[in-house]
């Protein structure tokens, strides 16, 4: 087990994961870039999006998610952390919070700069209710 503090370092220096989302309890994960405000909020706009819109599709029906981090050096040198809670879109005011987080710790920190929020951007938040983490170190 890790401990919280453990968690959130994974979550603030790895800026890519893995998003869970289910749509009549039909699961879907989405490799994705993050921002993690270190203050139990983790937002994703959804960019890139197919014909079908598979993954805005998912995020408008769910209103639980899952997120997953993960780091692996070795066979024994790895950690993982499982983030879960309420999954909604942000409104404009939340934009500038987004954004910050974002910018601090995502994958491509570039997504949420030159977007304006006026035309509808496609950013979700996920309120950590609950985290879990797991790690395994070299000797």
């Amino acid at each position: 087990m890790m401990p919280e503090a453990e968690i959130d370092a994974l979550l603030e220096s790895t800026g890519v994961g893995v998003l869970s989302l289910a749509n009549d309890d039909t699961p879907y994960g989405i490799p994705i870039s993050f921002g993690y405000d270190g203050d139990d909020r983790l937002y994703f706009l959804l960019v890139g999006h197919s014909e079908e819109g598979k993954k805005v599709r998912y995020a408008e029906a769910a209103t639980e998610a899952s997120f997953l981090v993960y780091e692996v050096d070795s066979d024994a040198a790895w950690r993982s952390a499982i983030v879960s809670g309420s999954f909604e879109r942000i409104d404009y005011d939340e934009w500038a919070h987004a954004r910050e987080a974002m910018a601090a710790n995502a994958y491509r920190p570039d997504l949420l700069t030159d977007v304006d929020p006026a035309s509808d951007p496609r950013v979700w938040r996920l309120q950590a209710a609950e985290k879990s983490g797991r790690k395994l170190e070299a000797d």
